[in-house]
């Protein structure tokens, strides 16, 4: 079975420097780039299957967003937005192109992924190519940002693995039906034993800061600097939707359509916020987005 290559990247924040973790798949001199980015409380192991589906054609990258996974924490955690998030991204793109003919990327983002992604194609000469967004767009509903922000905050000790795994289980059932051995999956990539032998999230408990000093006058501005960021996009857009999501609603999709890069729209029935990309059928349709010429 292809295997990743395990690498890191120093970045820096107004706090000091941090690492960057990401998996690289396929040929290193591959000048042809695809850049995956997970989900808030996700990590780089859910584009394992995607990578291996594309790392024929591409190399494929999956950085750990910092303050998860494999990646470096932020001693201020109010820093843990997207301003920083599209800076790291900068000095990846930076690193990943270095040594090829090409300094362009392609990009597909899930969610918090996907928000990165427009914050960086929105910039003047920026290096992305093409851009999936997955189940995200500039208007996000309060009522499923409360959800995540409770999620991310919740600070869980779990004394055996099937506990976490049961929990991990119970707030991913938007993700639609998935097999056993898939959802022991999804829940091995996010916990982790700490010193005393309990399982614990992956991810530094300071993300939940920024959630917890939103007031709605800063939603109406976030959701405004979105909007102008995604007007200001110009590569192929592909806009992917689960169909019972509740942070991306039908009308966000389709107003999407019709300004700033114009997405093509396509929606993957009986799932809801996100869509994995763990099978096959959902995987040809970033494929067939990304390599149709």
């Amino acid at each position: 079975m292809l295997e990743p290559k395990l690498k890191s990247v120093q970045c820096i924040s107004p706090s000091g420097l941090h690492q960057m973790a990401y998996k690289e798949w396929g040929d290193q001199d591959n000048p042809n780039v695809l850049i995956c980015v997970h989900g808030v409380t996700r990590v780089s192991d859910d584009f394992d299957n995607m990578a291996r589906a594309l790392a024929g054609d591409y190399r494929v990258v999956a950085p750990d967003v910092v303050g998860r996974g494999r990646s470096g924490r932020l001693r201020n955690p109010e820093l843990y937005r997207l301003p920083q998030y599209v800076a790291d991204m900068v000095t990846l793109v930076a690193r990943v192109t270095a040594r090829g003919p090409r300094s362009t990327v392609d990009w597909f983002g899930t969610s918090m992924g996907g928000l990165i992604g427009m914050g960086l194609a929105s910039l003047p000469d920026s290096p992305i190519s093409k851009l999936v967004l997955n189940d995200i767009g500039p208007v996000l509903d309060p009522e499923a940002l409360q959800r995540i922000g409770d999620y991310i905050g919740q600070h869980l000790r779990f004394p055996t693995f099937d506990l976490g795994a049961k929990f991990v289980r119970d707030v991913s059932l938007p993700f639609g039906p998935h097999t056993e051995a898939e959802w022991h999956k999804l829940a091995a990539d996010v916990l982790r034993q700490d010193n005393d032998g309990q399982w614990v999230r992956h991810y530094d408990m300071g993300l939940a800061q920024p959630f917890r000093s939103a007031t709605p006058e800063s939603a109406r501005a976030d959701e405004a600097m979105l909007w102008a960021a995604y007007d200001a996009i110009r590569c192929p857009t592909l806009l992917v939707r689960g169909a019972q999501s509740d942070l991306l609603s039908p009308a966000t999709a389709l107003s999407m359509t019709q300004r700033g890069p114009k997405a093509t729209l396509v929606e993957i029935p009986d799932v809801g916020h996100a869509p994995t990309f763990l099978h096959d059928d959902q995987i040809a349709i970033a494929k067939k987005f990304l390599l149709d010429q």
